[in-house]
Parts: structure tokens; sequence; C-alpha cells
């Protein structure tokens, strides 16, 4: 069957040049986007209750934006004067870049890893005299303990933020050939807000191994994944499957 729509369970990308408009404009496919979950902060009571006092940390983790918008949040909320000594650790450029937001970018110490986490391995047996603070959401991928608990340093994690299932039901009667999904939470609230859903001649596309597992324990049928070495994205794998099925 031919690819006339899809939705992507994500928000729509807000820069002018996405992949997702090359999509639209070359295969004639209508695309929308809705996020299937959403982030929602924890308050300062909760956080205290963690028994964390920033006080205590020289060096902050940061795994994504989230993770800096909801530490900021917290320490204005605690009224915590961020000090200028503070090392900031982050995952990727995109992150660090991100950091902008809140700090003078020239005038801090800030570390950068290339894209995975394992890649700040380095950075982390550098300063392991440095007491880390890992601000994160309740879903958090076993790879970050794993990776800081094998190297030893003195390192706490804190549930800043949530990841809550989104409200769908507007979505019951509405149809899409394509539903793309990126996380294993993607598939949960799928699932959750239409606990009946039949998948028949839906298109599932999931992106990542962890959302493959989801999809696949689901009972789901995969017709699209990625990354895979010939389509290393999303819209790579949208665009090789809908070229092949539309042309039929």
């Amino acid at each position: 069957m031919k690819v006339k729509t899809i939705l992507v369970s994500q928000p729509e990308p807000k820069m002018e040049n996405s992949p997702y408009l090359r999509l639209i404009e070359k295969e004639k496919v209508k695309v929308d986007f809705r996020p299937f979950i959403h982030v929602e902060g924890v308050d300062a009571k909760n956080v205290r209750q963690q028994k964390i006092d920033l006080n205590n940390y020289s060096a902050i983790i940061l795994t994504s934006r989230n993770s800096v918008d909801h530490f900021f949040r917290i320490a204005e909320e605690m009224r915590f004067k961020v000090p200028d000594s503070m090392k900031y650790f982050c995952q990727s450029e995109a992150v660090a870049y991100y950091l902008q937001k809140y700090v003078v970018y020239r005038k801090r110490k800030i570390y950068v890893g290339k894209r995975n986490f394992k890649d700040l391995l380095p950075l982390f047996k550098k300063y392991k005299d440095e007491t880390f603070l890992l601000p994160s959401s309740d879903a958090l991928k076993a790879q970050v303990p794993d990776t800081l608990n094998q190297i030893g340093i003195e390192w706490t994690r804190g549930i800043f933020y949530k990841t809550v299932i989104s409200d769908l039901s507007d979505l019951r009667n509405v149809y899409y050939d394509v539903l793309v999904f990126f996380s294993p939470s993607g598939i949960e609230s799928l699932l959750k807000n239409f606990p009946d859903f039949e998948q028949n001649n839906t298109r599932i596309a999931v992106f990542g191994d962890s959302t493959i597992n989801a999809a696949t324990s689901a009972g789901l049928r995969i017709d699209i994944k990625a990354p895979t070495p010939e389509t290393p994205s999303m819209t790579m794998a949208l665009q090789k499957y809908i070229t092949s099925v539309n042309k039929k």
C-alpha cells in the first residue's frame, strides 16, 4: 500500500531546513508531528526529599537540553546561586551549546563529549576528584549509571523531571499510513492511549534498538528501522521505504 500520511511522535522540528520538509516536497506526503510523551519538572521539595543539596557538588553531568533546563530551574527554586567554578560535562555539542541559555560560555568550565555518553569517559577519569551531580528524568538509560559506576567516581543521580504520557484521545479516529517512534516511551504511550490498537495496514517506523525491542515486545510489526548503515537517519529510512512502495 502506498504511503500518503505519516505521524511522527515528536514535536515539529523548528529548523527551517528540516529533512522532513525535503521528504514532504520530494514524495508529496503529509507529515504531522505530535509528541506522544512530554516532560514535567518535579519541585524543589521532591528534590530535597532525594537528599540532594546543590552545595555538595562541584560538577554537573548534562545529557540533554531537558537536564539543562531543569537543573537551573531547581537551582532557582532552591535559591542556589550556581558558582562560577562549577564544571559542566555535556554529552554532546548540542547540549553544550544550549547551556549558553544560562551561562556565559567562555567564562565557564565546560567539557564536551562527541555524541554517546561513553565519549565522556576520558573526561570523567581526568577529573575523577570532582563530586558529580546527574540531573535526570525518571527514565534513564542503563548505560549511564553503568558507565559512571565502572570508573569509580563520586556521583549522585537526582530525578529533576519525569517523562509523562500525553493525552492522544483526539487521535482515536484518525488514521495514518506510518507511525514513527523514537523511544520505548512512545510505544508505551500508543498502547496506554489506545489499548485496543490494531495495526492492520499501519506501518510502524522505529529508531534505535531499545525502541525496536519495545515495539517487538508489544507485538507490533516493524516495517521501517533506523539507523542502519544504509539509512543512518529516520528520514532516510522513510525516504527509502516510501520510494519503494509508492512506485508500485
